[in-house]
């Protein structure tokens, strides 16, 4: 259709949502599905973040607020960053946006120029991707391998940069593998960086609360003071706090760059939602110590997930430090035949195929730039998970 942009062309809608609807429609239909695609909590947000809400709108908070956030909410984020990542940003040096994924498209958007590249190790979430091509520049995909825990290497990050490197784009711990990187992992790659004065970071911190086996979190521009001018530290609410749907996000980095991505966001969205930043301060602000209990649920579904999966025939799960996701190997599988005569050739196969056999939806690793493998999210109910890893040994089992 030649009315649509051809900038639209360069990109896919997202897989994660797209099998998210698919398992809805099919439970609307009557299937009984278990989705382990999606990647938000189940656990409610807290009580006290979401009387802040009610709070600010009893209050008639309901207004227009500046661009990239209300002061309340910068001054949070900044006391944030200096306790949590003992990094020193001022207001100027902070941005707001509607979820992390804003925040993302408005640097992205903001810098790149036709045929600049960005550096992302894989495999990774869906949307940087197409992000980057949205924007007319170009994704550059490292890999990652399992018997390095999905680590990038510091030689395989070296060979990647080209004088057309704009920007190196990191996740840790990570969506979809649950890798979590130490300071010693960042070292050898900032180190690299600090050879490379053109290259920019921007880093994706989402997952940092949810680290486990007592892991600690870093970030590069902790890591490596010598990166703090051109690092965007990204972060947000969605995932430790439970507050997917609420949509904030946020991150410190260089005025010049915050002041390009607030001119971005003033001819899109404006303010994330005026509510939404209040409870974010109380978010911020608040205790934090249901985050240590809703981590020690997810080491023991992770542990239940990994264990069960390992059991399952042609199916190799490596164990994550982070995050709430697994990403297990099916090489096992490609080649072989369902029962009803079907092969399975690609991991886009394998999940489809076990979406219709067996009610259980998750994401191809094809999808990630990581295959063959799959993702699933263990963000469910323990019920839930054990249901669903029996329907896939059961599954596997039957492949032919």
């Amino acid at each position: 259709m030649g009315f649509i942009a051809d900038s639209l062309n360069r990109i896919q809608p997202s897989a994660t949502i797209a099998v998210a609807t698919k398992a809805r429609q099919l439970k609307a239909e009557g299937r009984d599905i278990i989705s382990l695609s999606a990647g938000e909590p189940d656990f409610d947000t807290p009580e006290n973040i979401k009387q802040a809400a009610v709070k600010a709108l009893a209050e008639g908070k309901t207004k227009y607020t500046d661009v990239d956030g209300i002061p309340e909410l910068k001054q949070a984020i900044i006391a944030k960053f200096k306790r949590d990542n003992k990094l020193d940003y001022k207001p100027s040096q902070i941005s707001v946006g509607t979820g992390g994924k804003q925040v993302l498209y408005n640097a992205l958007l903001a810098t790149l120029n036709p045929g600049d590249e960005v550096v992302i190790p894989a495999p990774c979430w869906v949307s940087y991707a197409d992000i980057v091509m949205l924007a007319g520049g170009k994704p550059v995909f490292v890999p990652t391998k399992m018997e390095h825990g999905f680590r990038l290497q510091p030689e395989v990050l070296e060979a990647a940069i080209t004088p057309k490197t704009k920007w190196f784009l990191f996740n840790s711990p990570s969506n979809p593998t649950g890798a979590a990187y130490s300071a010693a992992d960042i070292k050898k790659l900032t180190d690299v960086l600090m050879r490379h004065d053109h290259v920019w970071v921007l880093t994706d911190d989402m997952y940092e609360h949810l680290i486990y086996d007592g892991n600690v979190f870093a970030t590069p521009a902790e890591v490596e003071p010598g990166l703090f001018d051109r690092t965007l530290t990204m972060n947000g609410l969605s995932k430790a706090y439970a507050m997917t749907g609420w949509r904030l996000g946020y991150a410190g980095g260089p005025e010049p760059l915050i002041n390009a991505m607030r001119k971005l966001q003033s001819q899109s969205t404006s303010n994330p939602c005026s509510i939404t930043q209040w409870a974010g301060v109380e978010a911020l602000n608040g205790p934090q110590d249901f985050i240590a209990e809703n981590n020690k649920i997810f080491v023991e579904r992770r542990d239940l997930v990994v264990s069960m999966l390992n059991q399952a025939t042609g199916i190799s799960c490596f164990k994550p430090e982070g995050a709430f996701y697994v990403y297990p190997s099916c090489a096992g599988l490609i080649g072989k035949t369902t029962s009803n005569g079907k092969k399975i050739e690609t991991d886009e196969d394998f999940v489809t195929s076990l979406l219709e056999a067996e009610g259980v939806a998750c994401v191809h690793g094809a999808a990630f730039e990581g295959s063959p493998a799959f993702r699933i999210s263990y963000a469910t109910s323990t019920e839930a998970l054990q249901d669903a890893c029996e329907r896939i040994q059961r599954f596997c089992a039957n492949l032919k």
